[in-house]
């Protein structure tokens, strides 16, 4: 049946059965990717995040292409290109195996385009830098990659790593590194030596150093022009960075996320950033705990059609806001709880593009997981809390943002602590919860939590079918932790069994297809 086919439409099928659309994507998954719900293997209902599933597809891709390449000598000369043409590790070790797998075969590393080494271990580990000489050296050998994602810390071996992929890969589209802040200066050489990049995630840990003692260097004077970069996505402590990128070139720049995690010292400006490119940009997550001229930054970014921000932000009504800097002299809380009550505006005047809008925080708003325990242990900070979530949801109106349409809760723990807890608290957390939903009911808003469902729908256990039952409906729910390593030793051993690969690749294709458009805002 191998030799009946001519070569080309055997590539083909492969390329539709590896599935690979989604991990060759140059966008990165942005806080508006909508989680999904999947099975653990004890039966509860678990969160599964929009990286989780990327990571899935790619070891189910894997899967299917190992498959391939064993069921014979043919299959195996034709499909070995598409083996490598993804490379997805969750254990660094792997790299000194693949590397003597290109030293064996100089042309595998031709067809390399996408390179995934994901953070799994936890606690004591190996760390990248134990594996810079065959990170390297697999760099070196592929030379069309256009996807590097490396979710592990690098610290000594990024400046080697960033002078191998300025040397050897100069087709790559999209970079995720994660490294230590004083490493800036090298993470600007990188950029400037990579002009195709598209997507940019930069995670950068706290500085080891005094921030006085970090100097940039010669990258200090470096005004950079990236032609094609159309997102970024900054987390940490970027502050060196995001001054910089402040007055770069970024034509083609629509999508900025910014996280800065639980900490609340030394924020970046994100409005001086946001006031040289927020003109051009229509994708807009700001995610940290002290509260940003929310005003300000609407009007710095008028076209703007998807915002997210931190419903937990204490922001005061307009003629209040000269300054973010809280007066801490004053320690009445009756008066905190006065002012949440006054009636703000997100808006100094209509934003007219807006129509989705993502919130962050919330985990008091409903009473559940983390928020149980405090709200006995403070429940005054519960309160106040809860009050700013309810000033600004009200604040959420046509009136400021007329074309709104979807609300979303971006929180994945906190819809998995309503599932847990099946629901908000009773008594003024239910409450809360049915204001949300009339308000943005009575204004025809769509109120979402992060799977894309309702918030208030949780998932059920299915009832029990006939042993009949349809095979897609079995395989929505289905385990992901226990099966992969099953699927590896599978074998496509004739043409019936490839038909229902290519059957299962259409389904997932058509379900990519129902994806909101801001799922990869590219």
């Amino acid at each position: 049946m191998a030799d009946r086919l001519p070569p080309e439409l055997w590539s083909h099928i492969f390329d539709l059965a590896a599935d690979e659309d989604v991990i060759f994507y140059p966008g990165l998954p942005t806080s508006m990717a909508q989680s999904t719900w999947a099975r653990a293997i004890y039966g509860d209902w678990k969160v599964r995040t929009p990286q989780d599933t990327i990571n899935i597809i790619q070891r189910r891709s894997y899967a299917t292409k190992k498959a391939i390449i064993r069921t014979c000598k043919r299959w195996r000369q034709l499909g070995t290109e598409f083996l490598v043409r993804c490379l997805f590790f969750d254990n660094p070790t792997k790299l000194r195996d693949l590397r003597r797998i290109l030293d064996r075969d100089t042309s595998l590393g031709w067809w390399v385009r996408r390179l995934h080494i994901t953070h799994f271990f936890n606690g004591r580990g190996p760390t990248m830098d134990d594996f810079e000489e065959p990170l390297l050296a697999i760099l070196a050998q592929t030379p069309n990659l256009e996807i590097f994602i490396v979710d592990w810390p690098m610290s000594t071996a990024f400046g080697a790593v960033a002078d191998t992929l300025g040397a050897y890969c100069h087709n790559l589209r999209t970079a995720h590194w994660h490294v230590p802040s004083e490493l800036v200066s090298k993470v600007i050489w990188a950029l400037a030596s990579l002009p195709s990049l598209i997507s940019v995630h930069l995670t950068f840990d706290e500085a080891i150093k005094e921030p006085d003692t970090i100097t940039l260097g010669s990258a200090e004077s470096v005004k950079l022009t990236l032609p094609s970069l159309q997102q970024l996505f900054l987390k940490g402590f970027c502050q060196e960075f995001m001054e910089q990128a402040a007055g770069w070139t970024l034509p083609m720049f629509n999508t900025f996320s910014f996280d800065f995690g639980a900490n609340t010292h030394d924020i970046p400006d994100v409005t001086g950033f946001l006031a040289q490119h927020g003109a051009t940009l229509l994708f807009l997550d700001l995610n940290c705990v002290p509260a940003l001229d929310i005003r300000a930054i609407l009007d710095l970014c008028p076209i703007l059609t998807t915002f997210c921000f931190n419903l937990d932000w204490k922001i005061p009504p307009p003629e209040r806001f000269p300054s973010l800097n809280h007066d801490d002299s004053n320690n009445d809380p009756n008066a905190d709880l006065d002012a949440d009550l006054a009636p703000i505006s997100l808006t100094n005047r209509p934003h007219e593009h807006i129509r989705h809008i993502g919130l962050h925080g919330c985990i008091y708003a409903f009473g559940v997981g983390y928020a149980s325990a405090y709200i006995s242990a403070d429940p005054l900070r519960t309160l106040l809390v809860q009050r700013t979530n309810d000033a600004n949801f009200r604040a959420l109106s046509h009136a400021s943002f007329p074309r709104l349409e979807r609300v979303r809760i971006l929180n994945p723990l906190l819809l998995q602590d309503l599932n847990d807890e099946n629901g908000p608290r009773a008594g003024e957390c239910f409450e809360r919860w049915e204001r949300w939903w009339d308000a943005c009911e009575s204004m025809r808003v769509r109120l979402e939590d992060c799977s894309g469902g309702l918030l208030g729908n949780l998932p059920r256990d299915p009832v029990e079918e006939p042993d009949g039952s349809d095979e897609e409906e079995e395989g929505e729910y289905e385990d992901y932790t226990d099966h992969e390593e099953e699927r590896t030793s599978a074998r496509v051993s004739n043409v019936a069994e490839l038909r229902e690969l290519l059957e299962e690749c259409r389904r997932m294709s058509a379900e990519a297809d129902q994806q909101p458009s801001f799922f990869f805002p590219l």
